[in-house]
Order: C-alpha cells, then sequence, then structure tokens
C-alpha cells in the first residue's frame, strides 16, 4: 500500500511576518521558512503507518520554487521512501494545487493520500476537499486519529460537542489536524541519509495543468492595532466605562 503525502514551504510558525510598504504581500527576505505544522503531522502519520506495516511506500510531494527541495529532504529524513518535486515560480491557489496534486495521484496511484487541513500562509483550507472532488475520492478532513485496517480507513474528526467516525473506502483524502500526532525530531543523520534518496522533477509543463488561478491578491496589510488598555479602581468604575464604550 502507498500513501502520498503533500508538504508546503512555509514561514516558520515562531516568525512573525511584515508587510511589504507597498502593501503588495508580505517580506519574506532573509525570514527562516520550514514545512508547514499541518502537513508536518500529515508526514508522521505516514511514516507510524509504514512503521506497523500498513503502508510499505511513502511519496512526499512539494509544489513551489527550488528551495521547496528543503522542506522535501526534511520529508524524506522524517521516513518518506521518494519525493517528487513540481517546480514552478508562479503562485498557486488551492485550485491549482488541487490540479496539480490529482495529476500526480493518478500516476503514482496511492491509496491514502495525506495532505495538511490548511498552510498557515493563508489558511485556506480547501486543498484537500478540492482534490477528493477531482478525484471522485471519499474524503476526511481535520483527522485525529487514522486507523487503516485492510482496504479501509477509520478516522477520528473532532466536531462541535464531541467527535465522530468515518469509514472510508481506499484510496481516499484525508486532512491531519495538529491533534493527530506530535512529529519526531529529525536528526541530523537521517538529514545526511535523506540527500540519498530520490527526489524527482518535474514540470508543471510535463503534467499538462492549466494553473491560472482563481483568485487575485489586491493588497496586505497589518490588523489595526488595538487601544491601550486603562486600569480602573473599582468595580463602578469599570461599569462606567464598559457603558461609556458601548455607547459609542
Amino acid at each position: 500500500m502507498k500513501a502520498l503525502v503533500a508538504v508546503k514551504r512555509v514561514v516558520d510558525f515562531n516568525v512573525k511576518v511584515r508587510v511589504k510598504a507597498d502593501g503588495s504581500g508580505l517580506d519574506i527576505g532573509n525570514v527562516k521558512m520550514s514545512m508547514n505544522p499541518f502537513d508536518e503531522c500529515a508526514i508522521e502519520e505516514a511514516v507510524r503507518l509504514k512503521e506497523v506495516g500498513k503502508i510499505n511506500e511513502i511519496v512526499a510531494v512539494s509544489l513551489g520554487e527550488k528551495k521547496c527541495e528543503d522542506v522535501l529532504r526534511t520529508a524524506l529524513a522524517m521516513g518518506a521512501d521518494r519525493a517528487i518535486h513540481v517546480e514552478t515560480e508562479e503562485e498557486l491557489d488551492s485550485r491549482a494545487v488541487s490540479k496539480i496534486l490529482q495529476k500526480i495521484v493518478e500516476k503514482e496511484q496511492p491509496q491514502i493520500i495525506l495532505l495538511g487541513k490548511q498552510a498557515i500562509d493563508d489558511d485556506a483550507n480547501q486543498t484537500a476537499q478540492r482534490l477528493a472532488a477531482l478525484l471522485n475520492a471519499p474524503q476526511a478532513t481535520f483527522a485525529s486519529k487514522v486507523e487503516v485496517n485492510n482496504d479501509e480507513v477509520l478516522v477520528t474528526r473532532e466536531i462541535d460537542g464531541g467527535v465522530e467516525t468515518l469509514a472510508l473506502k481506499l484510496p481516499a483524502v484525508i486532512s491531519a489536524d495538529l491533534r493527530l500526532n506530535e512529529p519526531r525530531f529529525v536528526k541530523l543523520p537521517n538529514l545526511m541519509a535523506a540527500k540519498k534518496k530520490t527526489l524527482e522533477k518535474q514540470s508543471i509543463e510535463d503534467l499538462n495543468v492549466d494553473i491560472s488561478g482563481s483568485l487575485k491578491m489586491v493588497s496586505v496589510a497589518e490588523p489595526k492595532a488595538r487601544q491601550a488598555g486603562v486600569r480602573v479602581a473599582n468595580v463602578s468604575e469599570l461599569i462606567e466605562k464598559l457603558a461609556a464604550a458601548n455607547a459609542i
């Protein structure tokens, strides 16, 4: 059984991003980049399934500029067997990403397709759902537990007021929540060994995919600064302040 896991290179979650002076986007020059945390959980889950003998091959996929090789090497160091890099300088929205992944899935024929539930740069939360629709495959989003039994996968996901468990026939698309697992620390020897694993290059032209975007970014702006809080001496003063604020 094969698992295909999509990973994205994003600004590290510990970094505070800055908006460019002209409002055209984010200033990510000389900023630390890393694997999207939700995708990291997806890779970790695939590796764990492989360790218990449920799957026998993990293929990591990333789309974007040449620097995306970094996150693919990290995925290989975590335990992926090989990687595919679809290299492009174009900005890709969820629609384009799902169409590219569709082509790769049709070629690789994996039984399990794992993705992070969303990327922390655009927070779109659309790629897994779009991909499942294009493949006409069952899907389970926001997975907090995954169990594979022969040709079926049980996915537990949190919902309002509790949890629900879905039984999906394979092949299926699953998007990982942060609650799914805690990704392992990648050791230096594993990073060195990852350099010897296969990293295949593909282009948009090879896949014959229309990546014209359905969205256009008009501008980016920082949120308005919040007013500083004030101290009050007693409850009566607090009530007066709240009443005045509500009256504005």
